[in-house]
């Protein structure tokens, strides 16, 4: 074929129809199978585990709270529209923590029942994974989707850069006081899972957009603890993130709920679940 009839690589690329970048369906299976994490999504509803601790995350303030592996918390609507920004870590270990990016990877830029929350390297393990999620919004026709692993927490550095102001209630500051209260720092808190928060890439120009939350009181987002953790939640200064930030405006803010719960004795262990194992990776990279 002549050069002028070979397609460029443009051309090639435009032609091609996406390909899915990791192969997921080789992921390992969750521990235990489908049949368990389907009867999880009702197990507190059944009977089946025992509240333990309740706290209210106050609006436009962080609280953290410990899970034990095999534990299941709850994230919970209370009193009105209001999203949340959240971290977990290892309760051994901080150093692994929530890594939102492969997260997104491997499952999507919005999670849902089902998707696991993965942890950095060189752990790369389920941390927690999404046993119900009460709003199963899906996406709409503009692209959007809740519970978003693609935006940030708003911080006060880039407020301050829109504003030139300081203000000490943005997600990351609410955040950075809960880790020091738990003898962490500032460089611990990271990008984060937006629970509630509605959004997506606008079509024209593929920028990051938000809608206001469709959550509403008694709706909750819950999870199980693959292993022993450290959680932490920031109520967003945004509330239901209806205006942009560093845009102005005194928003709608909320508390929010937490609730943790402990199942059943035998009720994981009989369908062979057990705690996460960090990853068996031993190649030195090729050092």
């Amino acid at each position: 074929m002549s050069s002028q009839h070979q397609l460029s690589r443009k051309d090639i690329t435009r032609q091609t129809k996406p390909i899915l970048c990791y192969a997921v369906e080789n992921l390992p299976v969750k521990k235990g199978g489908d049949e368990l994490y389907a009867a999880l999504r009702t197990a507190v509803n059944d009977g089946k585990a025992t509240l333990v601790e309740k706290l209210e995350i106050p609006a436009k303030d962080a609280r953290s709270w410990e899970v034990k592996a095999g534990h299941i918390w709850r994230i919970v609507c209370t009193h009105g529209p209001q999203v949340a920004d959240m971290n977990c870590w290892s309760l051994s270990n901080p150093k692994e923590r929530f890594y939102s990016s492969k997260t997104r990877q491997i499952h999507a830029t919005h999670l849902t029942t089902g998707d696991r929350l993965w942890s950095n390297m060189p752990y790369l393990r389920p941390l927690a994974t999404i046993t119900e999620d009460t709003i199963a919004y899906g996406f709409d026709d503009d692209g959007a989707g809740v519970h978003d692993v693609i935006g940030s927490r708003c911080d006060p550095y880039t407020h301050f850069l829109m504003t030139g102001e300081d203000y000490n209630h943005c997600c990351h500051s609410n955040l950075t006081r809960a880790a020091i209260h738990d003898e962490l720092t500032e460089m611990d808190v990271h990008d984060v899972l937006n629970v509630f928060m509605c959004t997506g890439f606008t079509r024209d120009t593929n920028q990051y957009f938000t809608k206001p939350s469709p959550v509403e009181v008694g709706d909750y987002i819950e999870f199980l603890a693959e292993t022993d953790l450290l959680v932490s939640a920031s109520t967003c200064p945004q509330g239901d993130v209806s205006m942009a930030c560093g845009g102005g405006g005194e928003p709608d803010v909320y508390p929010l709920g937490v609730e943790i719960y402990k199942l059943e004795d035998n009720f994981l262990n009989e369908k062979g679940w057990s705690p996460s194992d960090v990853s068996n990776y031993g190649g030195n990279h090729g050092l």
